[in-house]
């Protein structure tokens, strides 16, 4: 509640005109919202360039947020989720994944991506291991669709809970759930896959 209360005050400092609540705001959630674009672009220029695009549309439109309506957090992904789809539009670089014959289990559902990617290679470093997976898994987050990556992103990475991504991709909740439990798994198969090519 405190953080909404914070947010709220910046905000309205910044509208009526103090740059350092804006120097603020922007400390706050660049890096997020850079995870964000650097996920869905897959690379760090893109990235750098979504993220200074949000900003200022961010800037533009702050009037706009209403503390009534929600987190501040949620409103700035709703931002950053609309600009990368129509980055993605305009650039056409959607990606198709295969479609998911099987239906999944709830215990599925509920099992976060981390749980569901077996860890077949123990390695004395763990921190190069943690590394390489970080590539693999962003690797492969390129290879879903958008509507699955985002999801994913938004629930895994992001720790969105169902309500606030619901409302940041405009769906219900059950279809939240199902395009998160359809992109774990697709993307369980594609590093299943990866990792059997790297052996």
């Amino acid at each position: 509640m405190e953080d909404i209360q914070v947010a709220a005050l910046l905000v309205r400092r910044c509208i009526a005109g103090d740059a350092a609540a804006w120097e603020e705001i922007v400390r706050r959630y660049h890096r997020r919202i850079y995870n964000i674009c650097y996920r869905f672009a897959g690379s760090g220029g893109d990235a750098e360039d979504l993220t200074q695009e949000v900003f200022i549309k961010m800037y533009r439109t702050l009037a706009t947020y209403d503390v009534e309506r929600g987190a501040f957090m949620t409103w700035v992904t709703t931002i950053t989720r609309n600009l990368l789809v129509d980055h993605f539009r305009k650039t056409k670089q959607d990606r198709v994944t295969e479609s998911l014959d099987t239906p999944q289990s709830e215990q599925e559902d509920s099992m976060a991506l981390r749980d569901r990617i077996p860890d077949h290679a123990p390695r004395p470093d763990r921190t190069v291991q943690s590394r390489e997976t970080g590539d693999m898994v962003h690797e492969a987050l390129q290879k879903l669709s958008p509507e699955l990556r985002e999801a994913v992103i938004l629930r895994d990475l992001q720790d969105l809970d169902y309500r606030e991504i619901s409302v940041v991709l405009k769906v219900p909740e059950g279809t939240v759930k199902s395009r998160i439990n359809r992109g774990r798994a697709e993307l369980a198969r594609l590093l299943q896959r990866t990792y059997r090519q790297v052996m």
